[in-house]
């Protein structure tokens, strides 16, 4: 059953997270724990949302999401975060589902924009986006600052006169 997720849903979340990690390559990368997403996706002010696939009483598969803004558009999106299927559970379109649900969410809302980032390497996660459409943004590169580089900055002053 695909639905939003709900606080019972963070273990199994949480799970999935720490496969997906697995999958791309970075198994000690999680820091994430179940109170935290709990607090991330179901506390007083939500900053992060997530719908889930549920069968036989367990989390197979998740999309976490946030909202964006486009300057350009004036008007939201949705991040996908993280798309995951259990291995076991591929072939079953989950993945796909989980995708039109967002797209759904998207044209409720007047949102224009369903956007994402995929690992190069990741050749069916690729392939299977193209199937549905998806479009690659090649002229972009996605940007990261973390650690003593993201101290280093955050300890600027701002404009110098």
């Amino acid at each position: 059953m695909l639905r939003a997720a709900a606080p019972g849903d963070a273990p199994g979340i949480l799970s999935c997270i720490q496969a997906l990690a697995v999958y791309e390559r970075e198994p000690d990368a999680v820091e994430n724990t179940v109170e935290a997403l709990t607090e991330t996706l179901f506390g007083a002010e939500p900053r992060a949302f997530a719908h889930v696939v549920e069968r036989d009483g367990e989390v197979k598969a998740i999309a976490v999401w946030f909202l964006t803004y486009s300057t350009w558009t004036g008007r939201h999106g949705i991040w996908l975060e993280d798309l995951f299927v259990h291995e076991s559970e591929r072939g079953r379109g989950y993945g796909k589902s989980l995708l039109s649900a967002l797209a759904g969410i998207c044209a409720e809302r007047g949102y224009p924009r369903l956007e994402w980032t995929v690992l190069d390497w990741n050749t069916p996660a690729v392939e299977f986006y193209r199937a549905i459409g998806a479009e690659p943004m090649s002229e972009w590169t996605t940007q990261r600052m973390t650690g003593d580089r993201l101290a280093a900055l955050a300890a600027l002053n701002g404009p110098r006169d």
